[in-house]
């Protein structure tokens, strides 16, 4: 059987005046974060978990933020396309994991709705996006609302093959 397993990571700096947006859902908050696109910090993990998995490069390489066709635009469209070239390659999503690092707001209303949206980009069954939210107990830059920071796995197989 055919497995990769990809590791991701991302953090952006919390300001006033954006949006705060993970997993593609718009969060109400008095600061959002700052970056090229709409800066999901969540999802540009997850991207950069499923292109780790691929062993092609990282998110920067693929849609680099000095390219302005990328600038403000949503980073579920990056999940798409990255679904397309997990397809392409013969691959198909086994589940992802992801963690979001930040001290408030709580994100648990929020938590479902991320994964739906991750889902729906991936074109994958909701029940194999785990999205689980900590804060650090007031330590570090999460700690003081500084930023945000995320983490995911992934795992992909060859089509047609099941592990259970």
């Amino acid at each position: 059987m055919s497995f990769r397993v990809g590791f991701g990571f991302d953090v952006h700096r919390l300001i006033k005046g954006r949006p705060l947006i993970l997993g593609g859902v718009n969060i109400e908050y008095d600061y959002g974060l700052l970056g090229h696109s709409d800066a999901d910090c969540l999802t540009h993990a997850i991207c950069d978990a499923l292109i780790g998995a691929l062993g092609i490069g990282d998110i920067g390489e693929m849609f680099p933020d000095s390219d302005p066709k990328y600038k403000d635009i949503k980073s579920l469209f990056f999940l798409q396309r990255i679904r397309e070239i997990i397809d392409e390659a013969g691959f198909e999503v086994g589940n992802i994991d992801a963690t979001i690092v930040m001290q408030k707001p709580k994100l648990k209303p929020y938590k479902e709705a991320m994964a739906s949206n991750i889902a729906k980009a991936l074109r994958i069954d909701k029940g194999i996006v785990n999205i689980k939210a900590t804060t650090t107990e007031l330590l570090g830059f999460e700690g003081r609302g500084e930023g945000v920071s995320a983490y995911a796995v992934a795992m992909l197989r060859g089509k047609n093959e099941r592990i259970w």
